[in-house]
């Protein structure tokens, strides 16, 4: 029988990565009980949007709490999925993970900073902030799944083809879901514009998908 020796250090900072979202989570949680289990209820009823969409902005300290546990868990995340897609790199480092960690923060601030400026454009601000707020909340969502599947890959089992085209099957899922209620609610604006609407479409919600898994992979 042989024995492979295992690279513990990675382990170590990830552990502490991992117990500081758990914290993140569960006081957001404590904080929130009836809202968390409402964003929960997501995929099953748009009951959330009804009655934490109309008044609460995108700078809540729910949102803001979620979006950090995000951004930390799809860095590590895409961290995992390179390392995998990079057999030759026997260990992966913290300083890559920031990297990582800025890059995504900074995308998804200018990509959140472009749909409002079209909204300021085309004078339908309040639209945009409301997608946008959808959007947020369904990848907040997401990010608790993340956790899930992280521990998985870092405790349990490596990541493996089968994993991958899970986690991308459900974030396409979620997604659509999102964009797809969405849309709905807006069908009267679109259905007008709807050559506008496939532009922004594939500009700023297909696009940059494509992007990070150029980048990544």
């Amino acid at each position: 029988m042989e024995y492979l020796l295992k690279n513990t250090t990675d382990i170590d900072w990830i552990t502490l990565i991992l117990v500081g979202c758990v914290i993140l989570v569960a006081l957001t949680k404590i904080l929130y009980p009836l809202r968390f289990q409402e964003l929960l209820k997501l995929p099953i009823t748009n009951k959330y949007f009804f009655v934490y969409g109309r008044n609460d902005g995108v700078i809540h300290p729910f949102n803001v709490f979620l979006f950090i546990v995000q951004i930390v868990l799809a860095s590590l995340l895409l961290l995992l999925i390179y390392k995998w897609k990079n057999p030759s790199i026997t260990s992966i480092n913290s300083f890559l993970y920031l990297k990582i960690c800025i890059g995504l923060t900074l995308f998804i601030c200018a990509k959140i900073f472009l749909e409002k400026l079209i909204g300021v454009i085309f004078n339908i601000s309040a639209i945009v902030d409301k997608y946008v707020y959808q959007k947020l909340s369904y990848r907040n969502l997401m990010s608790i799944l993340f956790m899930a599947i992280v521990l998985i890959l870092v405790y349990i089992t490596p990541m493996s083809s089968f994993i991958f085209f899970t986690i991308v099957s459900i974030v396409a899922i979620l997604n659509g879901i999102a964009l797809f209620s969405s849309y709905k609610e807006q069908r009267s604006i679109i259905l007008p514009h709807f050559f506008y609407f496939i532009l922004y479409l594939c500009a700023l919600e297909i696009s940059p998908y494509i992007i990070i898994y150029k980048v990544v992979l």
